[in-house]
């Protein structure tokens, strides 16, 4: 028994050593990547060296960061340790939870009282400073919500709604507020989410155009007025790659062709691009499959449709709406979608040159709450 403990550990003080230096030569000898397809996102690239960033420390941590994202087989190494992981019956990492049914469900990360009050007064800002448009604001609850039941025992994601009903009651007698929870939670047993991503599925934007339309006073088209074709079922989502859980069944994307469509014309105006569909079915062949609706996300998006006499919309987004924004098209003469994290000008200037008659702001909850381009609305009064 001992000699064998001695073999074994006389074999690991030699394969450790070359196992290290191994990996080390491979480190060398291979390329940087500048993208984790897997990960879906930029990987950092060797820092470059400063005496005050040594003495910072900014130094040190890009470093580890570096040598942590180019790690040799970096992704087949995350890939082990989930599956790790779920054998020891581990069931979130990063923020993701694997729950019932093969969905990842996000956490939601709940907003300090600051800032709810924050993006409250940015959006009543706003308000005063373009009284003559009307505004609605959908603020969706995620699948952390309306998927509870899902997640795994003791799981806490959150309360996002308690922290809508916050914003709510600051938005009372002002702005008109669009509940989409009852609609979303009647849907519940439908596929509104995707399961490996973060959005809602073309259902769930269904599901919210036709509570949407009852707000503004719109006829919303039929389910059987549109020919749905699914455009893939090979999409692998933003949870997907941030959580490591693999072996998952991917999703399929559906659009919603309208059987008696609409002319329009879509302007993305940073890029000078201008095109007559919604859909750049080329991003099907990519990573971010869910790119096909909008093209992505853009500072400003123009669409003019073939029907001048109806009202004009001014849509501030985050990329929930992308999906939606197709049903949109035969209840208005001119949409320009606004996104704050890549719009530089002043949205209420804006507002008033092109004389919208409704806004509507349609943000996913944790977005809404994390990301900060909200509060330049504070800016426009």
């Amino acid at each position: 028994m001992e000699r064998n403990v001695t073999l074994i550990r006389k074999a690991l003080a030699v394969l450790l050593p070359l196992f290290i230096a191994v990996f080390a030569v491979l480190h060398v000898a291979m390329p940087d990547r500048s993208f984790s397809e897997a990960e879906n996102r930029v990987l950092l690239q060797l820092p470059r060296f400063s005496l005050k960033a040594l003495m910072s420390g900014q130094f040190t941590a890009d470093f580890d960061q570096y040598v942590s994202d180019q790690f040799v087989f970096r992704d087949a190494w995350i890939g082990v340790k989930t599956d790790v992981d779920r054998a020891l019956g581990k069931k979130e990492n990063g923020g993701v939870f694997l729950a019932e049914d093969g969905y990842l469900i996000q956490t939601f990360n709940p907003p300090s009282e600051a800032d709810v009050e924050k993006r409250a007064e940015a959006i009543l800002a706003f308000d005063r400073a373009t009284p003559e448009l009307r505004k609605y604001v959908m603020l969706v609850p995620t699948a952390a919500t309306v998927l509870q039941d899902k997640l795994p025992p003791f799981a806490s994601a959150g309360d996002e709604l308690q922290y809508l009903d916050r914003m709510r009651s600051r938005f009372r007698g002002t702005v008109h507020d669009i509940d989409v929870y009852p609609a979303l939670d009647a849907m519940r047993e439908k596929p509104i989410f995707y399961q490996t991503d973060h959005h809602w599925t073309t259902l769930g934007a269904y599901t919210a155009y036709v509570e949407l339309c009852k707000h503004l006073g719109l006829n919303p088209l039929r389910q059987d007025e549109f020919d749905i074709r699914q455009a893939t079922d090979h999409f692998y989502g933003s949870l997907y790659s941030t959580s490591g859980f693999r072996h998952l069944r991917p999703d399929r994307i559906e659009l919603y062709w309208p059987k008696d469509p609409v002319k329009y014309t879509v302007t993305y105006v940073d890029e000078g691009l201008t095109t007559d569909s919604l859909y750049a079915v080329d991003q099907l062949e990519a990573k971010d499959k869910y790119a096909v609706f909008l093209n992505g996300n853009h500072g400003l998006v123009q669409i003019k449709t073939a029907h001048p006499s109806r009202k004009k919309l001014l849509l501030v987004k985050d990329s929930y709406a992308n999906s939606l924004i197709p049903f949109l098209l035969p209840h208005f003469s001119e949409i320009d979608v606004v996104d704050l994290r890549y719009y530089e000008e002043d949205l209420a200037s804006f507002a008033k040159a092109r004389d919208f008659d409704d806004m509507l702001l349609l943000y996913n909850a944790n977005t809404f709450f994390e990301d900060s381009s909200i509060l330049t609305l504070h800016e426009s009064e």
